[in-house]
């Protein structure tokens, strides 16, 4: 599989938010990788990071965010599920996994009926350690500032405003990939 082939199918290369999506796909994998490359006891698959890390954010194009240049008509928290449709279409289910779960530090059943989140209603938390390292590696950073990767501090601020578990998961991955 060739994930920028893929994502030229649903984006016009040399558009500004196709820019925008490699530029950032390829620092989630490149972070991604430099843990891999850090923590050689973690037994994950580099190719599937690779590939699903350049592909996580597939679904943004259906969302309304014109600052990153996405014009359609879904919330943005709904891009990871939306993604995940369009990856399992073309049939990469364990592609659409990593889409799914990685918004924040994935979103639990219970959280998306508590606060009547436009999501299908399962739980969309990672799993498996690929899932994990690529959710983290994306916490780091913005499409919305490209040129910077966000400090710790800034990452548990953001998630501190969906609540403390959050906030004690990404602690919780940082001691083991960071």
């Amino acid at each position: 599989m060739n994930p920028e082939e893929l994502l030229a199918k649903y984006y016009t290369p040399g558009t500004e938010l196709h820019h925008i999506l490699l530029k950032h796909s390829r620092q989630v994998r490149d972070k991604a990788l430099d843990i891999l490359q850090k923590h050689r006891e973690i037994n994950a698959d580099i190719q599937f990071i690779k590939e699903a890390a350049m592909l996580h954010d597939i679904g943004i194009y259906l969302c309304h965010a014109p600052r990153i240049f996405c014009h359609g008509t879904h919330h943005y928290l709904e891009h990871g599920y939306l993604g995940a449709d369009l990856l399992r279409n073309e049939g990469y289910p364990q592609h659409a996994l990593v889409c799914e779960r990685h918004t924040g530090v994935g979103i639990s059943l219970q959280q998306i009926m508590e606060r009547k989140l436009p999501l299908p209603q399962r739980d969309m938390r990672p799993v498996s350690i690929e899932e994990q390292i690529i959710c983290y590696a994306d916490k780091f950073y913005s499409k919305t500032e490209p040129n910077e990767e966000l400090s710790l501090e800034r990452i548990y601020r953001s998630l501190s405003h969906h609540g403390d578990d959050n906030v004690r998961i990404f602690r919780e991955w940082h001691a083991l990939f960071g």
